[in-house]
């Protein structure tokens, strides 16, 4: 018998797995080429669960469901809330971009966003092996079919095959990492996997063998080098709403089941994981930085980026366990910068890509570098908007990108070991080299001669929310103490459960 605890732990959950199956089928009865009806309707039951879990959130209590299956805590519920909201946003930007590409012929694009965005909810809440690869599975066999949903666009139909074939292989190393596990361990309970775990009567070399294909398979979720291959073909394929889909909100959910797996989960093994994680974040922040230099495509470039900006992620998770030894300071400081950065990360992005739909028009993507020449001249707001993403991505202050790098970084030297600080003195390196293919864009706005005279125009919901995001970019990075409060508080109260 499922008890009233079980519901509650998935409400949010049950209303947008409810509404988008209502959506689809009330689809069916709108006429208008933009789908008014099904967008209102989307983004008003996006609001209500993104209100639900920010309820949860705040509550800051933790309880259990369906047998310890999932677990809804704080740190939980606020990234489902923060990729909700994601989720609007990015819905918001590319309703235009969609409908100008015949993407809006049916109501596919809105009720793929939602069932992407449950498979993310899931991902978060999962606190069983099998639960989070199933809303693993559901985000990205919806991710596959938005990237090609451009039916007869051949660059977009490659792009969603590389995906399916890369992504179908990283899925099967996180399930055979985790049946290894469940083999070693003998349950599928994140806690009881801990438990067997830190009894220290399983063969290390057994568990060792499970936890390397489980952070490839993490890897490949984070998009880090070397499991970074499919990132600048799919963002440069895919239409840029859809590329925006899937380089913002997932990123949190990648975030989460890092926490539940490898901290939750395999504390442990930290010192092993650490030392996986800690590869993974230089070659990230090596090629990464280098090879986004060499760009003019902006989308590609941006997707390096990523990559370098998901190494920082991985340094934050570095330093919470320090020569085997669990102190709840460290734990705090690491953990809560990387949530931190995430979350950053994906506010910046959001606005990023929101200025490159907006200046896509129909027959023409704006995808190149040079496409922004000028910007300046033509929209003063929108190219601030971009030159404060750029200068946030750079980690230049007083942005939020600054302050997520600085928080990364501090947590690392606070460790006291030569080989953190080591990393954070290369990952500052890294950061000047990459503070260049930032501000080559920048001066391409400001300095250069406009390709076009013509004016930029958008509808009034893209423009509130565009200056609203930027201005929230620049906020934070005078303001950080809100949010890194609730990220430390969101941390503390998960793993004290």
């Amino acid at each position: 018998m499922i008890d009233n605890i079980s519901w509650l732990a998935v409400y949010p959950e049950i209303v947008l797995l409810v509404m988008a199956c209502v959506i689809m089928l009330v689809d069916l009865g709108v006429r208008s080429p933009r789908r008014t009806g099904t967008y209102v309707l989307t983004m008003l039951t996006l609001a209500v669960v993104a209100a639900l879990q920010g309820l949860y959130a705040s509550s800051g209590n933790t309880f259990y469901g369906f047998g310890n299956m999932v677990v809804s805590d704080a740190m939980g519920n606020w990234l489902k809330c923060f990729a909700t909201v994601a989720m609007m946003v990015t819905l918001v930007y590319g309703r235009p971009y969609a409908a100008d590409r015949d993407m809006l012929r049916g109501g596919e694009f809105f009720t793929l966003s939602m069932l992407a965005l449950l498979g993310m909810s899931i991902m978060i809440s999962g606190n069983n092996f099998l639960v989070i690869y199933l809303g693993l599975e559901l985000l990205t066999l919806s991710s596959y079919t938005l990237v090609a949903l451009r039916r007869d666009n051949a660059t977009a139909t490659e792009a969603a095959m590389k995906y399916f074939v890369l992504g179908a292989m990283a899925s099967g190393f996180l399930l055979y990492g985790l049946s290894m596990l469940y083999g070693a361990t003998g349950s599928l309970d994140i806690g009881q996997v801990f438990k067997a775990v830190n009894s220290g009567q399983i063969r290390h070399q057994v568990l060792v063998f499970g936890l390397v294909f489980v952070v490839a398979g993490l890897a490949f979720k984070l998009g880090v080098v070397p499991f970074h291959m499919w990132i600048p073909d799919v963002y440069q394929g895919a239409p840029t709403a859809v590329t925006l889909m899937i380089g913002g909100a997932p990123k949190l959910a990648a975030f989460a089941i890092a926490i539940r797996l490898l901290v939750d989960g395999l504390l442990p093994l930290a010192i092993d994981w650490q030392q996986m994680l800690a590869v993974l974040a230089i070659g990230s922040l090596l090629v990464g930085n280098l090879a986004a230099i060499a760009q003019t495509n902006l989308k590609r470039m941006l997707a390096y980026s990523t990559i370098a900006q998901m190494g920082f992620v991985l340094l934050g998770l570095l330093s919470g366990v320090i020569n085997g030894n669990v102190d709840a300071a460290a734990v705090e400081s690491a953990y809560s910068s990387a949530m931190f950065y995430v979350v950053s990360y994906v506010l910046t992005t959001l606005a990023a890509f929101g200025v490159i739909l907006l200046l896509a028009r129909e027959g023409f993507e704006s995808e190149e570098i040079a496409d922004l020449a000028g910007l300046n001249q033509r929209s003063p707001l929108y190219a601030g908007v971009m030159a404060v993403c750029l200068f946030s991505m750079a980690g230049i202050p007083p942005l939020v990108g600054f302050y997520a790098k600085l928080s990364v970084l501090q947590a690392l030297v606070a460790s006291g070991q030569g080989l953190y600080i080591a990393l954070a003195v290369f990952a500052v390196v890294m950061s000047l080299i990459g503070a260049f293919y930032y501000l080559r864009v920048v001066k391409v706005m400001y300095f250069d001669a406009p390709l076009t005279a013509t004016s930029v125009s958008a509808p009034l919901d893209v423009r509130v929310v565009l200056t609203v995001n930027g201005a929230l970019v620049l906020g934070l990075g005078l303001l950080p103490g809100g949010l890194m409060a609730l990220c430390a508080d969101a941390i503390v109260r998960a793993l004290a459960t």
